[in-house]
């Protein structure tokens, strides 16, 4: 088997960054992306016309507005907004979240703009 096998350690991840709305990959699973990032404020809206999106809260507090309702994850739940659903992930606080999603997918989707930005490998130490 190719390279070495090492656990990630999430906590140890989420502290080497700060920035907002900033993904960091941490792993690939097949042709998928394990990203973490760390949330605050409002996103834009935006879809995923060819993809589903999983969102697992670590810590805090996310709403996931949807244009027939809003989702609220708390610590530990998580949601999969299917593919070609428009949303808005809010973040009233600091919220630690994980993504998996296919590998080079966009945060912003379809929704080109500022805060379009693809995920940046995190280095292990």
């Amino acid at each position: 088997m190719p390279g070495t096998a090492a656990p990630v350690n999430l906590a140890h991840a989420l502290s080497q960054f700060s920035e907002m709305w900033s993904q960091k990959t941490v792993a690939s699973l097949n042709d998928y992306e394990v990203k973490l990032a760390k949330l605050k404020g409002e996103f834009v809206w935006h879809t995923h016309d060819d993809t589903d999106e999983l969102f697992l809260v670590l810590d805090g507090r996310l709403t996931i507005r949807l244009r027939d309702g809003d989702v609220v994850l708390e610590t530990g739940e998580l949601f999969v907004v299917p593919r070609g659903v428009e949303h808005c992930p809010v973040a009233e606080q600091e919220t630690a979240i994980l993504l998996f999603e296919p590998a080079g997918t966009l945060n912003t989707g379809d929704a080109d703009g500022p805060m379009t930005k693809a995920a940046e490998r995190l280095d292990r130490p």
